[in-house]
């Protein structure tokens, strides 16, 4: 069965911001012939927790993905970055703890072999890291979504993305890919 991929990206949320680059990055990947997965596309979610999570959600229990690959702008970075977790402050009473959610994908391996990818495990204060964790949290928490392939849970990865230029948008489309033909090879590979 063909693995379906559910990717998202952010609106824009500065003044001095024309585009998003998770956003450029899906719209140049959207024109890639011949991709062997079925790619659902939910570009420019708002740049508020709540309203991003409930529409990333709503579109899993919708389309049932296999995979979701949430992904963000990062302005200071230069390689892609695959997020390990996200955390998320807890208040209770005179208690203030960190909830930590980890990803199930195997990180290390993902990025082995690649130039422009890298592992993070600080995806900010902001709202990838509220939206990555409240899909991640989702996820646990409905064993109902199960792949349509496997009785195994959908996973989920955030990916930050640099600012694009003319000199790194081929290698970081290229980067990306690899990191959904990895996805989709590695669960392959396991089950035989």
């Amino acid at each position: 069965m063909t693995k379906r991929f559910l990717l998202t990206s952010f609106d824009i949320w500065l003044p001095h911001h024309t585009s998003n680059s998770s956003d450029d990055l899906l719209t140049e990947l959207a024109k890639v012939e011949s991709i062997p997965y079925e790619l659902i596309f939910l570009r420019k979610l708002p740049v508020d927790i709540k309203s991003a999570s409930d529409k990333v959600i709503a579109k899993i229990v919708e389309t049932q993905p296999d995979y979701v690959i949430c992904c963000g702008m990062a302005e200071s970075r230069e390689k892609l970055s695959v997020e390990s977790n996200a955390r998320r402050r807890v208040n209770l009473e005179e208690n203030s703890s960190e909830s930590v959610l980890r990803t199930s994908i195997d990180l290390e391996h993902l990025v082995r072999e690649s130039v422009a990818l890298e592992i993070s495990h600080n995806c900010g204060r902001f709202v990838c890291e509220g939206l990555y964790y409240s899909v991640l949290e989702f996820l646990s928490f409905h064993p109902q979504f199960s792949c349509q392939s496997h009785p195994q849970k959908v996973s989920c990865i955030f990916v930050h993305v640099p600012i694009l230029t003319k000199n790194n948008l081929s290698v970081i489309l290229k980067c990306f890919l690899s990191i959904i033909h990895h996805l989709a090879l590695s669960e392959s590979q396991e089950r035989l």
